[in-house]
């Protein structure tokens, strides 16, 4: 079968060298593929020819070792998370039953210290590569330990402060969804803009980004509401909203990021407020792409864009077959971890993990679609934007299949 995750090029032997190509791969052939062994059961101790010996659990029985850092023992009820990913961790090596790859789970307990505990202990059994941790303050502690020892970590976070050379993130960034939508609508003659942002680490880069890119199309931005919500209590949200009165009959566009009952909340104000927000066309991020948002009816017409979801579904439905229990959006993100690290193994050899590798500019694809790792750790993807009809959602722009043409 062809390959879920591949590497683009332009020049044929680079293509060939670090074509990503294995069995039973494709995005859309999820269902059709075939579990296998997953290896050991905790505890057992799996010793290829001269690796030292491991601890705690492996999945898989491949000569190359990748450490899996996940919060499987966390105090704040994050332990289901490190659950799901290491499921989903595990399907991918199903659907791949001669990848060459061992992954050595280690519980972060979503600490700074316990991701620089694991991921020590991962590489002090062999693992040449991490995938995790999830949660910022570990992977800042894994990043620590890994950076003195030249070890690759390509996180979940999603938290940008953790990100830097050598220290990657595959998670949805704020960033990527914004620019991609503000430029779609900067592309469909919106120039005139409004923002409902909250207040926290999460609105100031959502500020940011909305700036930047209504800036590049030339927009203006008649105003930007903060608001804050504490719990249930979405007073100020409200009131920020039924503020938008006095400039609604300006703008052509108006910009809510957060997902939830917000966007649905904003529109129930501005109507009962008698805003005539017809020719209003309501933008979203990546927080949007939930069924809670999706199968609003009061949201029918608004655009957001998110990552392609017909590679989601098939593994979601794999996922729930294996498990019994739907994953959570994010859980395809330790899947296609899994995936490209097993490629590299087979496509690239003994480079397979040098940053010239990982931050090819062409990219790869995941079952989530295209993306490319940015030398500073960020990432990039390539994103279809999405216009709610009440009853999920149509594609209007398709993402693009390559870098080179899509961006």
């Amino acid at each position: 079968m062809a390959s879920a995750m591949r590497c683009k090029t332009g020049q044929q032997q680079r293509r060939q060298f670090l074509k990503v190509a294995l069995a039973c791969s494709s995005a859309l052939a999820l269902s059709g593929c075939l579990g296998s062994s997953l290896g050991s059961l905790p505890g057992d101790q799996v010793q290829p020819t001269g690796q030292p010996a491991t601890t705690g659990e492996v999945i898989g029985t491949g000569s190359v070792r990748v450490g899996l850092l996940l919060p499987l023992g966390s105090s704040g009820g994050n332990t289901s998370i490190g659950t799901v990913f290491k499921n989903s961790a595990a399907l991918a090596l199903q659907n791949f039953p001669n990848a060459d790859v061992q992954l050595l789970v280690k519980d972060t307990g979503g600490t700074a210290e316990g991701g620089r505990s694991a991921a020590q202990s991962a590489i002090s059994e062999g693992a040449e590569l991490i995938l995790g941790p999830v949660f910022s303050p570990a992977v800042s502690g894994a990043a620590a330990a890994a950076r003195a020892t030249g070890v690759p970590v390509i996180a979940f976070s999603t938290d940008t402060s953790v990100a830097a050379r050598g220290v990657y993130l595959l998670s949805f960034l704020p960033e990527t969804d914004i620019k991609r939508i503000i430029g779609y609508a900067n592309s469909q003659q919106k120039r005139s803009y409004a923002a409902l942002i909250p207040e926290g680490s999460y609105g100031a880069v959502a500020e940011a980004a909305f700036r930047q890119e209504v800036g590049r199309g030339g927009g203006r931005i008649a105003t930007i509401q903060r608001y804050r919500m504490t719990g249930s209590d979405t007073s100020d949200l409200v009131a920020k909203a039924s503020s938008l009165n006095s400039v609604i009959n300006s703008i052509d566009a108006l910009f809510v990021p957060a997902g939830g009952n917000v966007p649905a909340l904003v529109m129930q104000t501005l109507v009962s407020q008698g805003a005539s927000i017809g020719n209003v066309k309501l933008l979203g991020s990546g927080q949007w792409d939930s069924a809670q948002v999706k199968n609003n009816q009061i949201l029918a017409g608004a655009w957001f864009a998110g990552p392609e979801d017909k590679g989601f579904q098939g593994f979601a439905q794999r996922y729930q077959s294996t498990y019994g229990s739907p994953p959570p959006r994010n859980s395809s993100l330790v899947y296609d971890g899994v995936t490209l690290a097993a490629g590299l193994i087979r496509s690239a050899g003994p480079q397979r993990f040098q940053q010239s590798i990982l931050t090819n500019r062409d990219g790869f694809i995941g079952i989530d679609g295209l993306f490319r790792f940015k030398s500073n750790g960020l990432n990039e993807r390539g994103l279809a934007v999405y216009q709610i009809t009440g009853r999920g959602t149509e594609v209007i722009s398709p993402a693009p299949r390559d870098f080179r043409t899509g961006f």
